[in-house]
C-alpha cells in the first residue's frame, strides 16, 4: 500500500514534510486539500485536523516533524539526520518560541490583545542567533534542521521583505535564498489539483 499524503502548498508544515519525502524518494500518494473545505475523508483519517497528514497501512502520522522522520528513516542518501544535537534544539526553538512570534506578527489582528511589534522583535531576535549559527547551512552540511526550519524563516521573510532585507543578517539572507531558488524547493512547490473524492491517486514525487 502507498501512503497517502494530506497536503496544502503553502502550509509550511506540510512544505517540510513534503521536502523530507522528496529528499528520501519515499513515494506517497498526494492530496492536496483546501483547508476552508476539509474533505471528510482527511478528517476521519487525521486526529487533529491540521495538514499534514501521513496515512500508512498500519497508522496515521500526524506531525510534520515526525513524518519528515519518517521518510528519512527509510532513505537518507544526503544523510540529513546525522545532525549534532543542536539542529533538534534549533528546531525546537523554531518550531516553539519563534513560531508563537511569527504567528503573533504575520496574523497580528487574531491577537489584538498582544503587542505584535514585541513579537516581530521576538522573531528577529531569533533569527539574528540562526544568522550567526549559519555558514553556508545551519551546520557544516545540509541537515534536517537546515529542511524543518527554513518555511518558517520564508514565512517570516515574507511578512514584510523590506524589512527582512533590511536587518543584517547576510548568512541567514543568503540561506535563505538558496532555498528559494533550489530545485528542491521549485519541486516540493508544483501546484497540483486540490483532491475529490474519487480522483486517480496523484504520485509524489
Amino acid at each position: 500500500m502507498t501512503a497517502t499524503l494530506y497536503s496544502f502548498r503553502r502550509c509550511p508544515y506540510a512544505m517540510r514534510a513534503r521536502l523530507a519525502i522528496l529528499a528520501a524518494g519515499a513515494p506517497v500518494h498526494l492530496r492536496e486539500i483546501l483547508l476552508r473545505d476539509k474533505p471528510e475523508a482527511f478528517l476521519d483519517a487525521s486526529p487533529s485536523g491540521t495538514v499534514p497528514c501521513l496515512v500508512l497501512e498500519d497508522r496515521v502520522i500526524d506531525e510534520s516533524l515526525d513524518i519528515m522522520i519518517w521518510a528519512l528513516k527509510a532513505s537518507d542518501p544526503d544523510g540529513l539526520l546525522d545532525m549534532p544535537q543542536a539542529g533538534w534544539d534549533w528546531i525546537a526553538r523554531s518550531d516553539g518560541p519563534f513560531k508563537h512570534a511569527l504567528d503573533r506578527t504575520k496574523y497580528a489582528t487574531r491577537y489584538p490583545e498582544e503587542d505584535a511589534a514585541q513579537h516581530r522583535a521576538d522573531a528577529a531576535a531569533f533569527l539574528t542567533e540562526l544568522d550567526a549559527q549559519i555558514d553556508v547551512n545551519i551546520f557544516d552540511r545540509p541537515s534536517l534542521a537546515d529542511m524543518a526550519i527554513a518555511p518558517f524563516v520564508r514565512q517570516f521573510a515574507f511578512i514584510d521583505k523590506a524589512f527582512f532585507d533590511a536587518q543584517t543578517w547576510p548568512n541567514l539572507q543568503s540561506w535563505l535564498d538558496r532555498f528559494l531558488f533550489s530545485d528542491a524547493f521549485e519541486l516540493t512547490m508544483r501546484k497540483y489539483p486540490v483532491w475529490r473524492e474519487g480522483d486517480a491517486p496523484t504520485d509524489f514525487p
